[in-house]
């Protein structure tokens, strides 16, 4: 079993990254594959799905609330978050990939509406585990002056799980709902062979001292929302919840809608939306890796950049037709700005802002509103968009501006130091 890197390890200012950060920082990653990988299989599958099983727009909308995307990811972080501080980060994202495989088996399966609902809940409540304390690990084991770049390396997972979906789904749509089938199966391996090579990972570090040397005050939930955890509680939720809506329509949503209000076919409807992981891909890569790291200055001036790309790319959608150019348009701004102002960011936060016993607590709680928030939405956005599509891009407009706007102007300036430091400075 491969050793963890040690406090003095991590806590340096060296940003060189080692061989197994890489590595374990893959294998945490892939709980994002995983997550946006079933967020699209099941937005590439929704109207196949609506189609075989005789579903309502009601129907598609509670689909869309209770998997990865909403409600039941949001139950899972809450509740894996929580238990990743209390028994260690080790003990949850071992175990939760095989639950996680069980409900992909009742989605590639179902013969009925049931077990279609069934696994969609049940892979929202294994992913939503897994995330936190999956990201918890890479933020504690990363050298202070390449956190960023670390988890932004998990974001490239992000990106590539939907991209491989949708690639897949478009390679098989003339197959149908059999295609979709094997998109779900296909994840199903890749959940068991990640499983087996997580095996090896060991325990954070600074978990195991943090949880002998830890005060009970320290412990307590209550103190999560006191002083600057609670700032920086409600500061995260706020970036990452009103974001979440906007990119939680696009993953679930972008097939449904091109493929709904024929603007294309069911090929198109699946392989247009890939364009948006790709460029989040290659902007994570580019330049969110290459510069997140760098000083206060550079972290805001990304976002901003960020922010004001994605909110023209949905007030785009208010102004011009819903056709293939303003798709287009629309995929590749929205995704190239949030690779800049939007998850990868929110992950890094999430990592600096918390005390080591409460951080997967903090992160799981934030992640949870977000996916509540995107789960109710998600109810009522086929029935928003049932005559097109441009109250839906003003609502999504504005709930951009409120995510860049709060991001931009009370970013907390964290960028190159060590957890501890934060810790020690915030308190």
């Amino acid at each position: 079993m491969s050793s963890a890197p040690s406090h003095s390890d991590v806590a340096g200012s060296s940003p060189a990254i080692t061989r197994q950060q890489w590595k374990w920082s893959a294998l945490a990653g892939m709980a994002s594959y995983l997550d946006a990988g079933s967020i699209v299989a099941l937005g590439a599958g929704m109207a196949l799905f609506q189609k075989e099983f005789n579903l309502g727009d009601g129907a598609i909308g509670l689909l869309a609330a209770i998997g990865p995307n909403a409600i039941g990811c949001a139950l899972g972080a809450m509740l894996g978050g929580w238990l990743g501080d209390k028994l260690g980060r080790k003990r949850i994202y071992q175990y939760d990939l095989m639950v996680y495989a069980v409900g992909i088996l009742f989605i590639a399966l179902a013969m009925n509406r049931e077990m279609l609902f069934l696994g969609t809940a049940i892979i929202g409540l294994a992913v939503g585990a897994d995330v936190p304390t999956s990201l918890a690990l890479v933020g504690e084991f990363a050298p202070a002056k390449a956190r960023g770049k670390l988890l932004g390396f998990t974001q490239v997972a992000w990106c590539l799980g939907p991209a491989i979906v949708l690639w897949l789904a478009l390679a098989l749509s003339s197959l149908g709902l059999l295609g979709i089938r094997i998109v779900f199966l296909h994840l199903f391996v890749v959940a068991i062979v990640t499983w087996a090579l997580r095996q090896g990972l060991a325990e954070s570090a600074r978990w195991q001292e943090a949880a002998r040397t830890a005060s009970a005050v320290s412990r307590s939930m209550r103190s999560l929302f006191t002083g600057s955890n609670l700032r920086a509680l409600v500061w995260t939720a706020t970036i990452y919840t009103f974001w979440n809506l906007a990119a939680g329509t696009a993953g679930a949503f972008n097939s449904f809608l091109i493929t709904t209000h024929n603007a294309g076919s069911q090929a198109l409807g699946v392989g247009l939306p890939s364009a948006a992981f790709v460029t989040m891909m290659i902007v994570t890569v580019t330049v969110f890796m290459r510069y997140s790291d760098h000083s206060y200055r550079t972290r805001r001036l990304l976002w901003g950049i960020g922010a004001i790309t994605q909110i023209f790319a949905y007030g785009l959608l208010i102004v011009v037709p819903f056709s293939i150019p303003a798709i287009v348009a629309n995929i590749v701004l929205f995704a190239g700005g949030g690779a800049l102002a939007g998850e990868a960011f929110y992950k890094v936060f999430s990592q600096e802002l918390f005390p080591t016993m409460l951080r997967g607590t903090a992160q799981g709680l934030t992640f949870g509103i977000a996916r509540v928030a995107v789960g109710v939405w998600s109810y009522f956005v086929p029935q928003l968009s049932h005559d097109g599509v441009g109250l839906l891009a003003l609502l999504l407009t504005l709930f951009l501006m409120i995510s860049g706007g709060v991001g931009f102007f009370f970013m907390p300036d964290t960028s190159g130091k060590s957890l501890e430091q934060i810790e020690t400075e915030r308190a």
